[in-house]
């Protein structure tokens, strides 16, 4: 039994760990809350390494300072618009370490308990899965694949089927005790995982990383039992927990069932794409457009992944204050999925000081979404495609979005007409009351705030 100093300085920790994600709730102590979590795992790993036994104390020491020298330039110079990227591979990391630490032990104690196997097998699979399925995520996030659903010839047999051979290597190696066997399982396991995401379309990349991260939450819990550690059986439930129920909640923003979202490309059935000379687009000036908000009442700024790639907050910010200088009340529309994570436009628009009460959300906005005289569309696109509400064959359809069609004038801001994240074409790109800005996003609230100056 660990000395009563020891289980204290776990328990300090646990209890870090519990206020992290109470502080991570709000924006007001995310910032303390993360650091609170830090400085418990930090903790954590100090005891950890004081306590007991250490055989391999000085490469522990050199794997710690690895760690630090690539985390740390890492977690600084990664862009704003690449933390879900990160976040995918830093939750693949723990899913591997979780995977091979248990992997380690088994092969060191290959005839221990039942339930130590079950806990083995539990943790290479889980931890297998969560890997291959994040280096996954991060590939359709970074656009190094595509990010559109890719369907396997025969995926769904091939997926059930290598399912069903996990499990019974699963069984084999509880009975066998065979550290063969367990090897092949984690291969399995890696493939489960790349088969498991390769269906999940852009736009639902998040709600998979979600996922994927309480896997690794339950692959760590069940390392913890392993490893007789009763604070990673607690961390990685509280990791389980929370992802999970931030997986449920992302699903409840889509509008729609978690099976759809993860399964649903295979039902999906293929949509005639409208050609492009049989519609036709509104462009207009930055004059145009400085007119429209200058002699405004109210506008409602919805921002996107394309904001963040232009980097151009600050200068929706600007423009934001110029406007009220001028009497025109100004919100910012937030949608629940904008962006590539929960909270990433949040987190974009703190960065510029933008007001916490001036962001609505969308239960706020759409009951009173007519009486907005523009609303400035700022690198958005799939959080206002009328089709997620209008057109059932559509792969968003069901997810609740802004309905800006319905304000009396919208101004949508794009590099050009390319459909967003989950490659579907908006209708809203073509109505009549919508006026086109072509250009980067900064650059053109750049010249948007010197024009309409001069209004």
């Amino acid at each position: 039994m660990s000395p009563t100093w020891v289980q204290l300085a776990y328990l300090v920790a646990a209890l870090c760990f519990v206020l992290a994600l109470k502080g991570l709730s709000t924006p007001k102590y995310a910032r303390a809350g993360n650091l609170l979590g830090a400085a418990g795992m930090a903790l954590a790993v100090v005891t950890a390494y004081v306590h007991g036994a250490v055989h391999n104390g000085l490469l522990i020491l050199l794997a710690v300072a690895a760690g630090v020298v690539v985390g740390i330039p890492a977690a600084r110079s990664v862009k704003m618009t690449a933390i879900p990227q990160m976040v995918a591979l830093f939750n693949g990391v723990g899913g591997a370490a979780a995977a091979l630490v248990a992997l380690t032990e088994f092969l060191a104690v290959p005839h221990g308990s039942v339930l130590f196997q079950v806990a083995t097998v539990l943790t290479v699979l889980i931890g297998s899965v969560s890997f291959s399925g994040s280096v996954v995520t991060f590939l359709k996030l970074q656009e190094i694949m595509t990010t559109r659903p890719v369907l396997l010839p025969a995926g769904q047999l091939l997926g059930l089927g290598v399912a069903a051979v996990s499990a019974l290597l699963a069984l084999s190696v509880v009975l066998t005790g065979s550290s063969v066997l367990l090897v092949l399982l984690a291969l399995a396991g890696l493939a489960l995982g790349v088969l498991f995401v390769l269906p999940v379309g852009g736009a639902d990349v998040p709600i998979a990383i979600s996922l994927l991260n309480a896997f690794t939450g339950l692959a760590v819990a069940a390392s913890g039992y392993v490893l007789a550690n009763t604070l990673l059986i607690v961390a990685g439930t509280l990791v389980g927990a929370s992802g999970t129920i931030l997986t449920r909640l992302m699903a409840q923003a889509m509008g729609r069932p978690l099976t759809n979202i993860l399964f649903g490309a295979f039902k999906a059935t293929s949509v005639a794409a409208a050609t492009d000379e049989q519609r036709t687009v509104r462009a207009g000036t930055v004059d145009d457009v400085a007119i429209m908000l200058g002699y405004a009442h109210s506008v409602l700024v919805v921002p996107g992944y394309g904001l963040a790639v232009a980097q151009g907050q600050h200068a929706a910010r600007e423009l934001a204050q110029v406007l009220e200088q001028r009497g025109v009340t100004v919100h910012y529309g937030i949608h629940p999925v904008a962006g590539r994570m929960p909270g990433h436009m949040n987190v974009l628009l703190a960065e510029a000081d933008v007001p916490y009460e001036h962001l609505k959300e969308l239960d706020d906005v759409n009951p009173g979404i007519g009486s907005v005289d523009v609303v400035l569309v700022v690198g958005a696109n799939d959080v206002v495609n009328p089709g997620a509400r209008d057109e059932p064959s559509s792969p968003i359809y069901g997810m609740p979005i802004f309905d800006v069609d319905r304000a009396k004038a919208v101004v949508f801001m794009k590099r050009s007409m390319r459909p967003g994240f989950a490659g579907v074409d908006n209708s809203l790109l073509y109505n009549p009351k919508t006026t086109m800005l072509f250009g980067d996003a900064k650059e053109s609230l750049t010249k948007l705030l010197a024009a309409v100056k001069q209004v």
